[in-house]
């Protein structure tokens, strides 16, 4: 690698107990997940020494996880972010999927949560939400259930898009870019900045008065809408979006 990198993580790692002195990498801490019992997957995150984290453990199911999760402490009164690596083989079964699931629903309670790795849905159009494996239809209905954006929309293996990168907070990622290769992996790059200092800017905000709502008025409002043909064929995304500005619109018509 030729940058310099605060954060660097490696999926489908191969190591088990006999790489631990070939794994390490001067000036960084090194959290891994490998798999157990046989070859192959795995997940690791590469962390500046300079970083103050701690890595927290999550509930597994009977068969191991392979992903492993990093609190960051946030500096200058700035929240923790919580970053989450993840390696989804392409057999995995329902129960290992919902086992993960679990652990994606404690991450997601996290202010600031970035979530990558190799999540094997090729099946997935991400400008749809769509899929058309139930194990995909499923992940894509976890990703909405916890409010996550999947703000990587380049192919990264081929002619597909098999690795993600996943946020509760869009503004916490920035110039994401997708090339090169790390070693002999056959995976593009995906580099991206955590945005963690914000400006502090003075701004005008608008609140409303619920103490003066015509409520009788707004449920009328969006009782008139017809909601099943409004949202037919759009994606989890897509349909929370025209939600959301529905109800805007109707706030401020019955809303003082």
């Amino acid at each position: 690698m030729n940058k310099k990198y605060d954060l660097t993580r490696v999926t489908e790692t191969w190591w088990d107990d006999s790489h631990d002195w070939s794994a390490v990498m001067e000036g960084y801490r090194l959290f891994r997940k490998n798999r157990q019992r046989r070859k192959g997957g795995g997940a690791a995150l590469y962390v500046s020494e300079h970083y103050d984290c701690s890595e927290l453990q999550y509930k597994e199911g009977e068969k191991p996880i392979e992903s492993l999760w990093v609190k960051f402490k946030g500096a200058n009164n700035s929240s923790d972010v919580l970053v989450g690596v993840c390696y989804r083989p392409p057999n995995q079964v329902d129960e290992v999927d919902e086992a993960f699931f679990g652990q994606l629903r404690e991450a997601s309670r996290s202010q600031a949560l970035v979530l990558v790795g190799d999540f094997n849905h090729p099946d997935i159009c991400w400008e749809t939400n769509t899929a058309v494996h139930s194990q995909s239809r499923k992940f894509l209905e976890n990703v909405g259930d916890n409010f996550l954006t999947q703000v990587q929309k380049d192919l990264t293996r081929g002619r597909v898009q098999l690795d993600l990168l996943l946020t509760n907070r869009e503004e916490l990622i920035g110039e994401v870019e997708v090339g090169d290769n790390l070693g002999r992996s056959d995976h593009e790059m995906v580099d991206f900045r955590i945005l963690t200092k914000g400006r502090k800017e003075s701004s005008k905000i608008h609140t409303l008065d619920f103490k003066k709502a015509d409520f009788d008025s707004l449920r009328d409002l969006m009782g008139r809408i017809p909601w099943d043909a409004n949202v037919m064929g759009k994606g989890v995304q897509d349909s929370w979006q025209y939600f959301k500005e529905v109800l805007l619109k109707a706030q401020k018509e019955t809303i003082l």
